[in-house]
């Protein structure tokens, strides 16, 4: 059996809150932050700012960071999974290249989405698919994480 690589998306209240996704690629978690989150519907293009790449452990990481290498605040899960590259070619290969499709298979994300650059940034896209859906905006209606069930208020209140 292939090994399936992971996905995780985390929100992170830093500065600004923010959601973190992250790609499994060779080893480490490609990562862009995407301030308004991921959109399920295919008309609406996220920013989605290329961030360092953060170690395999990180994917599990939830809790209040204090002035930590990865930015402080509170950090949920807010959804996690594996996923399936849909670019010819490797992952790696298609960032390097500024566009990659893949397909989520998490808790929440499910379905087909866009990498695009577009100059010193990127954009992320939902492609149009049974799994596409405008009227739904899983930023307000899915809040918790999907390991602790916290929400990012609550997990900022624990202190971590």
């Amino acid at each position: 059996m292939s090994h399936r690589p992971i996905f995780v998306v985390q929100l992170h209240d830093a500065r600004r809150l923010h959601y973190d996704v992250r790609l499994e690629v060779d080893g480490v978690l490609k990562s862009w932050a995407v301030p308004r989150g991921p959109s399920l519907d295919p008309v609406v293009k996220r920013l989605a700012v290329f961030t360092t790449d953060h170690d395999l452990e990180y994917a599990s990481y939830e809790g209040v960071h204090a002035d930590s290498k990865y930015g402080s605040g509170a950090v949920i899960v807010w959804d996690a999974g594996v996923y399936t590259n849909l670019t010819p070619g490797s992952a790696a290969e298609a960032i390097e290249h500024g566009h990659l499709k893949v397909r989520l298979h998490g808790v929440k994300l499910v379905g087909a989405w866009a990498f695009t650059r577009t100059g010193a940034d990127w954009l992320l896209v939902k492609v149009r698919d049974e799994d596409a859906d405008p009227s739904r905006d899983l930023t307000v209606t899915e809040p918790r994480s999907v390991l602790s069930g916290l929400t990012i208020e609550e997990m900022a209140a624990s202190g971590g």
